[in-house]
């Protein structure tokens, strides 16, 4: 069993050409990213009682996502992106975050679990940042621990802040995923590769097996302690960017539980990761985020239609 732990949203969705609304938020969309590339996979996480929270429950039970946690009272939260002519998305939010009795739970919602992933507003914003914190910490010792920080500036504005509490988490992680927008906004001024680097540093040898940044139409590149990798991206025409960093971050997870390489037992392995299957592991990712930016909204491939890109079909 796979675990995600994070924000739900709707996204609001407005274009030069009219409005809709899509299920998302980073945490929930890499949840109905491993349920569609066919991993079994729990979201906890929070919706209220309304239609937004209805039409979550919704959607993650459309890609078979167990939801242990029920919804509660409040309202859902809301981001809003306004998408330029471009297909290039800038966000607003308004939202509630936090998960009361999530310790008492744990130890028999992480039963059996194998990775888990977390990132974004979820490991930011209290009380509930605190609560997934002390999860990773205690999933630590038998778990893979996947974070992306997928930064909000119009969220969290104190950049210090961001910086220490990004790194509490990239010390705890096995793989860490990130942006290059996500690295120039937390060092200023510092080539976004050393950033990483030096990210694959923190916590010693308890700290990440593998650091991998995304930079747009430059493809990803990704550092191990075997080496370093690159790709390219995919050529699509863009409807939008919505969730396409959560797609890779499905596909990036997804391609090394297929290789047998989650679990805390296997952490020597994924260390030790050579250069050339980081490649095609970011091959793999690339495919799945150019899926997602060729339709609307944040709406992840399913392992059938990966198997069918890849194949040229």
């Amino acid at each position: 069993m796979l675990t995600v732990i994070g924000e739900a949203l709707v996204d609001v969705v407005r274009r030069s050409s009219g409005e809709e609304a899509h299920v998302g938020g980073s945490p929930l969309n890499v949840a109905v990213g491993l349920a569609r590339l066919e991993h079994p996979v729990q979201f906890i996480g929070r919706f209220g009682k309304d239609p937004y929270g209805d039409a979550i429950a919704a959607h993650l039970r459309s890609s078979s996502v167990l939801v242990p946690f029920p919804p509660d009272g409040k309202p859902s939260s809301v981001a809003t992106a306004v998408v330029d002519d471009d297909g290039a998305a800038r966000y607003t939010f308004d939202l509630s975050w936090e998960l009361p009795g999530l310790a008492e739970r744990l130890p028999f919602m992480l039963q059996g679990a194998s990775l888990l992933h977390t990132g974004s507003i979820a490991t930011m914003l209290e009380p509930g940042a605190s609560e997934v914190l002390a999860a990773v910490e205690h999933a630590h010792p038998n778990t893979t621990i996947s974070f992306d920080p997928n930064c909000r500036p119009s969220i969290i504005t104190d950049k210090d802040f961001a910086r220490e509490q990004t790194e509490r988490f990239v010390a705890l992680a096995d793989v860490v995923k990130a942006s290059d927008e996500d690295l120039e906004w937390l060092y200023p001024g510092v080539d976004v590769r050393e950033s990483a680097r030096r990210w694959l540093s923190l916590g010693g040898h308890e700290g990440p097996a593998m650091v991998v940044v995304t930079r747009g139409a430059a493809g990803p590149w990704g550092i191990t302690a075997a080496g370093e990798a690159e790709a390219p991206t995919p050529k699509v025409k863009v409807a939008d960017t919505v969730g396409a960093g959560d797609s890779f971050m499905a596909a990036l997870l997804s391609g090394i539980v297929d290789r047998g390489l989650d679990g805390a037992q296997n952490r020597g392995d994924l260390r030790a990761l050579p250069a050339e299957i980081l490649r095609e592991l970011l091959v793999h990712a690339a495919a799945a985020a150019a899926v997602t930016v060729s339709r609307a909204g944040a709406n992840p491939p399913t392992r059938a239609e990966l198997n069918s890109l890849n194949a040229g079909g």
